[in-house]
């Protein structure tokens, strides 16, 4: 084999090993991506039913209730249009509180209600997650345009 012959061959296998390292790393990114839905989102259909997703906005007022074991909490997350029921079992922030932003990642059980594996809460007075702020701010503006 020519000199030349050999250069090529090394940047041809050069760039298939990096396009097959890219593919790796994008696959990798895609199967761990997590998208957020506000409430109205998800009864509205738009959220995906096998994959697990994020859903945000306020603890609803009154809605917090403790079952039997200790661990595991009920309650209803609103952006202030429709409201999803939530189901944790595990240990809260120290921070959740009714009332507060709170981001929840899981999926929608058959029943409806939104089986929470990880459950994230603001962690100062005037601090909402991004999603969770925009999601109820598109919430009271569609709210509003429909009246």
């Amino acid at each position: 084999m020519k000199p030349r012959h050999k250069r090529i061959a090394f940047i041809a296998s050069g760039v298939l090993c990096l396009g097959v390292a890219t593919a790796l790393v994008l696959n990798a990114f895609q199967s761990n991506l997590v998208f957020f839905h506000s409430p109205s989102d998800v009864l509205a259909g738009k959220a995906p039913k096998d994959k697990a997703f994020r859903v945000g906005g306020m603890v609803e007022k009154g809605s917090v209730k403790r079952v039997g074991d200790g661990l595991t909490v009920q309650f209803m997350v609103t952006d202030t249009v429709k409201t999803i029921p939530v189901a944790y079992t595990g240990t809260l922030p120290d921070l959740f509180r009714e009332g507060k932003g709170v981001v929840a990642q899981g999926r929608i059980r058959p029943d409806g209600v939104f089986q929470a594996s990880e459950v994230l809460a603001k962690h100062d007075e005037n601090y909402m997650p991004p999603e969770a702020a925009t999601a109820i701010e598109h919430a009271q503006k569609a709210s509003k345009s429909l009246k």
